[in-house]
């Protein structure tokens, strides 16, 4: 008799990429601002030429980056088109930024993070895999059993564990290597 259950990120993820921007609830658009360096100038010309060599109906924009992260640079993608820009499961836009990282970080230069979003597909998806931690919390707390995520990429992983950092009764760990670490939500005893 297994004492874990095991799930995918995906089994519960919001079909952002189908509906693409009729899906889903609004944020604020975001808001346009001038490339306040060379780097961010160059992220921005590089993702425009890649969604005008893909001949999407789609705009590029430069946005404000977080509070916490005033390093970071955010471009935003909008358009009816947004959808092939996301991808299945968002990995064309994973591939998209992947790419803009190699462009604006080369060697001996200091690292800035990158972050690429189509419609809010990110945050969507962010708050749903939260969302869907927070159950399996309360899933794993219930059933006294260990849940275990099927592999995820850093940045989900950091979704989940933050969701739970706070979450009474439960831990999480990442566990396995390379493309194979997967996060543990993991009851404890009092």
């Amino acid at each position: 008799m297994s004492q874990e259950i095991r799930v995918s990120a995906d089994d519960h993820e919001d079909h952002a990429s189908e509906s693409g921007a009729e899906g889903g609830s609004r944020k604020a658009k975001p808001v346009r601002i001038d490339p306040q360096d060379e780097r961010a100038a160059l992220a921005l010309e590089f993702v425009t030429h890649v969604i005008e060599d893909m001949e999407v109906d789609c705009e590029v924009i430069l946005t404000r980056a977080e509070e916490d992260s005033p390093d970071e640079i955010r471009i935003e993608i909008q358009g009816k088109d947004s959808a092939r820009v996301i991808g299945k499961k968002g990995q064309v836009l994973q591939a998209l930024q992947f790419l803009t990282h190699r462009v604006v970080n080369r060697p001996g230069d200091e690292k800035r993070h990158i972050l690429v979003d189509a419609e809010g597909y990110r945050s969507r998806r962010d708050d749903n895999l939260a969302s869907m931690a927070r159950k399996l919390g309360k899933e794993a707390l219930k059933l006294g059993k260990i849940i275990t995520f099927e592999p995820m990429n850093p940045r989900d992983r950091r979704v989940v564990h933050m969701a739970l950092a706070k979450f009474e009764g439960v831990i999480t760990k990442s566990e396995g290597e390379g493309d194979d670490r997967r996060v543990q939500i993991i009851p404890v005893r009092r």
